[in-house]
């Protein structure tokens, strides 16, 4: 299920949890989700979403990846640098990875 699309990279497709019947789920749930659909997940939860990745990891489970994003970043500033990582990199060179935008 795509929610959108960017027109420099016409082929992303993105979904926010609210999309797929995850809103108001803990975090175990939306990284398990995220592992079943081998989706790398985008947050502003610092707090608690980014240990949970880090446990699924120590306890061998899979983790496609996330991205945690600052919340006082420039919204520009967090598409250039997360177009920058798309066109950088492969998803599956993210598993296992917590990654942080701005760079």
């Amino acid at each position: 299920m795509s929610c959108c699309t960017n027109h420099q990279h016409p082929g992303l497709d993105l979904v926010r949890v609210q999309d797929v019947g995850l809103a108001g789920v803990d975090d175990p749930a939306v990284l398990a989700w995220a592992a079943a659909e081998d989706r790398v997940v985008v947050t502003h939860d610092a707090e608690t979403l980014i240990a949970v990745a880090y446990e699924r990891v120590r306890a061998g489970l899979a983790m496609p990846g996330v991205i945690e994003v600052s919340q006082e970043a420039p919204i520009g500033a967090v598409i250039a640098d997360l177009l920058l990582l798309i066109g950088a990199s492969r998803p599956d060179e993210w598993a296992g990875q917590v990654l942080y935008v701005p760079l």
